[in-house]
């Protein structure tokens, strides 16, 4: 069965989108397209729209891309999200602390602390974010249990193919399937090595720690607020979640064989493996790691740099484009900004001839800063993890590297991305 484009409505473009994917970038960019007249229809793979994993961190970029999209994101981000317990470390991105005794200190030592820009730093559970946007997405806008297998294209537009059989039209298809992304092997090619994620060479334990329990061990200003415990070959970073209800836990190791052959990227967490992991930690670590409730094992893949994020009608944003390890806390944000120039672009496109030429832009300026985040979410796991070249466990390049690293991520000019992206939109349209 064939699903058509719809129809446009009176004063809406006169052409249709189809995003594939109702996560994080994807609802973000149907609100964005809503509210820029663009018809839409996301087709979601799951049978409902869900997120996995427990908080995700937005920087003062990403919230800033929020009110640019739709002030309503940042409202319903404003009321599920949560900062440092303290007032005095609202601007405290972390506090970084030694994880155990290494060349940057002794067990529990404080080695650092970096100052987010305004509006500062906030967690948020995944799924209450993802609700807050499901609120602004019009129910008859998505169709659930589709995943796209390929897309067609077409004369004047794309034909997608699901797994089930069916097919739909569109004039465009936005790949925000993720870091397994199929639409990113219909604009790379499945023979591109740059289309295929890449294990890291790291892995997560994550869990959850009630935060009266976190107190009681830790004692009030570490457990309410945001600490990173460095050490040889892992990082332990915690967070307060659930408006200070919940302490959020997740720690990262090295894969002594740099390899991960199992086809399941999530794993239920041997307890013993983990303790193994981090035998030679404090006792603050250990600790931590002993109250974690429902834990699980997440190996990190990022994707290679590719060569474009668009061919002909077909478009990638979010993980589906640039898929980073979480160690600078910003993939989230990045698909937020995503969101902010691709929206606005397609809202100025006036006809369909003219949406290739809005994904040229789009590629040109988002692609180069998203790379980089890529290339350099690596590099800051090597520093916490004491590997990266030229720092290792030096305290004071540590600190020296801490102090410059974010600064490009968080202060970035939103509105000059769009307005170089729409000057390229204006000149080839």
């Amino acid at each position: 069965m064939t699903h058509p484009a719809p129809e446009s409505a009176p004063g809406q473009k006169p052409f249709t989108i189809a995003i594939c994917g109702g996560g994080i970038a994807g609802l973000a960019l149907a609100i964005g397209l809503l509210r820029r007249k663009v018809p839409f229809h996301v087709y979601e793979s799951a049978h409902a729209f869900s997120e996995i994993g427990a908080g995700v961190a937005f920087g003062p970029n990403s919230q800033r891309a929020m009110s640019l999209i739709d002030p309503k994101i940042k409202e319903g981000y404003g009321k599920r999200a949560t900062s440092n317990g303290y007032e005095e470390k609202k601007a405290v991105w972390f506090d970084f602390h030694a994880g155990m005794d290494c060349g940057i200190g002794k067990a529990g030592e404080k080695v650092g602390t970096v100052i987010a820009a305004d509006p500062g730093n906030g967690c948020i559970h995944r799924a209450h974010f993802l609700d807050e946007l499901v609120a602004l997405v019009p129910r008859e806008n998505a169709t659930f249990g589709k995943r796209v297998v390929e897309v067609e294209e077409l004369e004047d537009g794309v034909r997608l193919h699901f797994a089930d059989g069916e097919t739909a039209e569109a004039s465009a298809a936005v790949g925000c399937d993720g870091v397994k992304s199929n639409l990113r092997h219909a604009v790379l090619g499945k023979e591109d090595g740059a289309a295929h994620p890449d294990f890291t060479g790291k892995y997560a334990y994550r869990g959850l720690i009630p935060m009266e329990k976190a107190v009681s061990l830790l004692g009030d200003e570490l457990a309410r607020n945001s600490v990173m415990w460095l050490g040889n070959h892992g990082h332990v970073l915690t967070f307060p979640i659930e408006k200070g209800e919940i302490m959020n836990v997740v720690a990262f190791h090295a894969k002594k064989d740099g390899k991960w052959e199992d086809e399941k990227w999530v794993l239920p967490m041997d307890r013993q493996t983990m303790e193994a992991d981090f035998q030679d930690w404090g006792e603050s670590v250990k600790k931590i790691l002993s109250l974690m409730e429902k834990p699980d094992l997440w190996a990190l893949f990022d994707y290679p740099p590719a060569k474009t994020y668009f061919k002909g009608r077909t478009c990638l944003i979010g993980d589906a484009a640039h898929a980073s390890t979480p160690h600078q806390g910003a993939g989230a944000g990045m698909a937020m900004e995503d969101a902010y120039v691709l929206s606005n672009l397609l809202g100025a496109v006036q006809r369909s001839s003219d949406i290739e030429t809005a994904f040229r832009a789009y590629d040109a300026v988002r692609r180069p800063r998203t790379q980089k985040l890529v290339t350099t979410s690596r590099d800051a796991g090597e520093l916490y993890e004491l590997e990266k070249e030229g720092v290792w466990d030096d305290a004071d390049k540590l600190r020296e590297n801490l102090g410059t690293r974010y600064k490009w991520v968080w202060e970035k000019k939103l509105e000059e991305d769009l307005a170089e992206a729409m000057g390229i939109l204006g000149g080839k349209a």
